[in-house]
């Protein structure tokens, strides 16, 4: 029996064709996106499979759209602890999931994941998240940027000169800055003075997880607040504190939080591996989790289950 950890992508991981072979293929992913069309009162799935990039990169549809993605490819690995479906062969009996947690966005998927949240009320909820911070963004423009080879305590000095606040500590050598965009220009161009090897401003429409969210976090707690979140069947780990939460309504606060608050996501990883996990699935569209845990710890093992090619080839090393 090998533990594992369930891990989930978060916004940025989208692109236009994402999760039609899951639906082509699997009726469990079918099904998914069929429950999402009905939940959301448009067609998920087709801005899903066709696009345009354009209108699924949207804070508000990429949020439900991975999140779909994610879940599809989860019910047939067989790994909703929400809902009561037969386990499916293609984990079987060889892995027991230890760990659930995700990166941002992410968070939800875990949820789900771990039988703390239905995927339809997590559905709800990441839309609204996504109109929110959408409006959050359109009140205070800014910018992220993603700091290569600096140090983090560099980075908090620079930030508070400039307004600016870090908003990801993703991995060893890779800190996200977000602020107001001449803010986050002035960084970028000051930093390489200050020791990093480059800076690398990011394709997102506003300035996540900072305080300049904190309109989005306050209009989504009314949200988070009604909703039915239950203690995990698993260990759910937060992006805020890098902790395994229990209690429904800690790891509600941790959700509004995290809105506007940084995302410890190499903490969060590390508390996973510290726990003995050496194996992480990661689950749903894009392999951007895989990349940071190889700069995290090159020894641990990541299997990418998002796509028809993957599962099977999964299967097939089961064999």
């Amino acid at each position: 029996m090998i533990d594992i950890a369930y891990i989930f992508p978060g916004q940025g991981a989208q692109y236009a064709g994402m999760g039609k072979d899951l639906y082509d293929n699997y009726p469990q992913a079918k099904e998914v996106f069929e429950r999402a069309n009905q939940i959301l009162k448009f067609d998920l799935a087709k801005l899903c499979f066709e696009g345009p990039q354009e209108e699924l990169s949207k804070t508000e549809n990429c949020q439900p759209a991975i999140l779909t993605v994610s879940i599809a490819a989860l019910r047939i690995v067989g790994g909703d602890l929400s809902c009561a479906l037969t386990p499916n062969p293609i984990l079987g009996n060889d892995y027991s999931p230890k760990f659930s947690l995700g990166l941002s966005l992410g968070e939800y998927t875990a949820l789900v994941a771990a039988g703390a949240i239905a995927f339809e009320d997590a559905l709800v909820l990441v839309r609204k998240r996504g109109e929110f911070m959408e409006a959050a963004a359109r009140k205070n423009p800014g910018k992220m940027a993603c700091v290569i080879g600096m140090e983090p305590n560099a980075v908090d000095e620079l930030c508070k000169g400039l307004a600016c606040e870090i908003a990801n500590l993703n991995c060893p050598g890779q800190v996200v800055v977000s602020g107001k965009t001449n803010n986050v220009e002035l960084f970028a161009s000051l930093a390489k003075d200050k020791g990093a090897k480059r800076v690398v401003m990011l394709d997102v429409s506003g300035p996540f997880h900072s305080s300049l969210m904190t309109y989005a976090s306050d209009k989504l707690k009314d949200y988070i607040d009604k909703a039915q979140i239950l203690p995990p069947k698993i260990q759910f780990i937060s992006n805020v504190d890098a902790e395994a939460q229990t209690d429904p309504h800690k790891i509600k606060d941790n959700l509004v939080k995290q809105v506007n608050s940084k995302t410890l996501w190499e903490a969060s990883i590390r508390r996973s591996a510290q726990s003995g996990v050496n194996t992480f699935l990661e689950i749903g569209p894009g392999n951007v989790l895989k990349g940071l845990l190889k700069k995290i710890d090159p020894s641990l093992e990541v299997k990418n289950l998002g796509t028809s090619q993957e599962l099977q080839s999964f299967m097939l090393s089961q064999a």
